[in-house]
């Protein structure tokens, strides 16, 4: 049977995943010297959610950057990431509104991968205690299970979940009311690039880098555009535009295209 150009990534882009993550784990490390020119916000609270059999650790120097800029920053506290079970449902909801009750102020989530689909439909639970959402190689617009190649895993801890979702995923139908900014790869060996595409809108965009997805969390771009996000003043948040000395590292973004049948998927 012949493979369908939007289906999952290519058998290259899978099998290399960890060698490019580890890469661009050593461009994280080469870019720290320029962390002082991270954009800096006002310290809110920040919310950092894994992505598939992944725990805290996998986010470490993601939190670690944010924390060095003046945040607040959590970590899920859940152990790994194997889904909606119970456990993950309720912790993520009550860690979510213990930290804006807290603080008094929403809270930014920053979801990668499953962590993204996650932080999306807390915004939807709790808008009035999400201040943005900010996804990595976050599939939310899946249409079909063969667009990701970490189906069979998910699918191994079904019998765990307390919430089964059919695709698309019908949570997407309601557009989020808070801004969303979705971070994604065209590199992406674990997921299709097209299935991490939110709708442009008023308060909602899609921003390219060049990493793998489980180098998503450190690769230097995806932490200056993170950094740049958070770093606006609540309330006024306009689309990403990077500087000009980083503007190689930013492909342009690519816009959902109306043949395409992830485009016929209700926006969110």
């Amino acid at each position: 049977m012949a493979r369908r150009n939007d289906d999952g990534p290519a058998l290259p882009l899978y099998l290399s995943e960890p060698g490019r993550a580890v890469a661009d784990y050593g461009l994280y490390l080469a870019a720290r010297p320029l962390a002082p020119s991270l954009p800096r916000g006002d310290g809110h609270p920040v919310v950092v959610l894994p992505g598939l059999l992944a725990d805290d650790v996998s986010t470490r120097a993601l939190r670690g950057v944010l924390r060095r800029l003046g945040y607040d920053v959590h970590g899920w506290g859940l152990g790994r990431n194997i889904g909606p079970t119970a456990a993950c449902v309720k912790g993520m909801r009550d860690l979510v509104d213990h930290v804006a009750d807290k603080h008094g102020r929403p809270v930014s989530l920053i979801g990668w991968s499953l962590g993204g689909i996650f932080a999306r439909d807390l915004a939807r639970r709790t808008p009035d205690s999400v201040r943005q959402v900010i996804t990595l190689g976050s599939p939310f617009r899946l249409a079909r299970n063969s667009q990701s190649r970490a189906t069979k895993v998910f699918d191994r801890y079904s019998h765990l979940h307390v919430e089964h979702r059919s695709l698309p995923l019908e949570s997407e139908s309601v557009p989020l009311s808070v801004p969303a900014t979705s971070i994604y790869s065209h590199y992406d060996g674990i997921v299709h690039w097209q299935t991490c595409l939110d709708t442009p809108s008023a308060n909602c965009e899609n921003i390219a880098v060049m990493a793998s997805h489980l180098g998503l969390g450190h690769h230097p771009a995806a932490i200056w555009a993170v950094a740049d996000r958070l770093a606006q003043a609540e309330g006024s948040w306009k689309p990403f535009k990077a500087p000009l000395f980083l503007r190689p590292a930013f492909p342009k973004p690519a816009q959902p295209a109306a043949a395409s049948p992830l485009a016929a998927q209700p926006a969110a």
